[in-house]
Parts: structure tokens; sequence; C-alpha cells
């Protein structure tokens, strides 16, 4: 009798660990329902150089010195024009606790970026380190470093129209109205990490 009572307990005391189990899963699973994804778009660009070059106050083909055409006339012949600078990602966080949202800090962990200029895929790039983005609703830049060589992606097009290629990108009058972002993003929340199940392609005119 003793062991049959003991039976019994043994698998009330079960069936509750079970229930509580399954409560908990509902309530996380009902949370992650909750979270938003991070929305994301393309900022500005830094510190272009081009070969060595900094462009930021260069507006046109004839701000380049007679000594900046030869360097770059002897690499282009030599089939390489290295390009180096800093594209900001801007990044909401939209779990800010209003409207019955969950109110959470995010932590970007990875973006698994490929960099598209006017359209054409080239260099994969990632963040240095994680970055924190609170749930405030408020703008996080985050600096995603890249390096290419613009003439394996488009050397047929010529030196003169890669020239302004780099200057419409990086020059004094630039922007990132030509580049787009290919990602996949990795975050760190309260319920562990998640990553995207699909790529996104961002932009400089919206928030995806």
């Amino acid at each position: 009798m003793a062991k049959k009572i003991s039976v019994i307990i043994a698998i009330l005391l079960v069936s509750v660990l079970v229930f509580q189990s399954c409560a908990s899963l509902t309530d996380l699973a009902g949370s992650l329902a909750q979270l938003q994804r991070l929305k994301f778009k393309l900022g500005t660009v830094e510190g272009f150089s081009l070969a060595g070059i900094p462009l930021s106050h260069k507006a046109s083909l004839n701000d380049f010195t007679v000594q900046d055409g030869l360097k770059l006339a002897q690499l282009f012949g030599s089939k390489k024009l290295p390009v180096e600078f800093v594209l900001n990602v801007v990044a909401i966080n939209p779990n800010d606790g209003s409207s019955g949202k969950i109110k959470t800090t995010a932590t970007l962990s990875g973006l698994a970026a490929r960099l598209l200029i006017d359209g054409q895929p080239t260099v994969y790039g990632d963040i240095d380190s994680p970055v924190e983005i609170p749930g405030t609703g408020q703008e996080t830049v985050i600096p995603l470093r890249l390096s290419l060589d613009l003439y394996e992606f488009f050397g047929s097009q010529g030196l003169d129209r890669l020239l302004q290629l780099a200057l419409a990108i990086g020059g004094k009058n630039g922007s990132t109205a030509r580049l787009a972002l290919d990602i996949q993003p990795r975050v760190m929340t309260p319920f562990g990490e998640i990553k995207y199940p699909e790529r996104l392609t961002i932009v400089d005119k919206e928030f995806r």
C-alpha cells in the first residue's frame, strides 16, 4: 500500500513539473511572439579612401592632383583600385514598452552583411563587436568597416567611371544612394540569441 502511495505521489509531482514547464514554455512563446524585430537602414559613409587618397574633400575629378592621377592610373593599369570606408548602419529597437510591447534591450551580435553597389554584390563584412540597442525607439548607429577592390567588380567600366563611382559614394557630396546591404542579423535577447530566418536588403530611404 505504501509503495502504491509513493507511486501516486511521484506521478503527481511529475504532472506538476510538466504543467509548470508547459506554462513556462507558453509564457516564453508568448513573450517571443510579442518581440518585434529590429529595424535597419543605411546611414552615412565616413573615412572613404581610394588607394590611400581621402575623398571627403573632393567633389569632382578636377579635385585630384596630378600625383593622385598618376598613382591611380598606375594602379588601374595593374588591375587594382582598393577602397576603404566605414558604412554606418542605423538601427531602431521598437520594443520600447509602449502599446503593450515588451520593453527590452537587444544586443546585435552579428550582421553577416554583403555590400551591393549599383545592385552588384561585392564583399562581405561584419561588425567588430556586439552593439547594444536599447528599447527606446531611438536610433543607434552601427559602424561597419569595409574594404574592397573596385577594379575587381567594376574594372570593365574604365578609370574615369570608377573614380566617379568612388566620389558618388565617399566624396564631398557623396551618399549611400547607390549602396545596399544584404544582411542576416543575429540578436541576443533576454530569451537567448535570435537569428533572422531570412536575409534582408537594407537601403538608405527607409527602415526595414
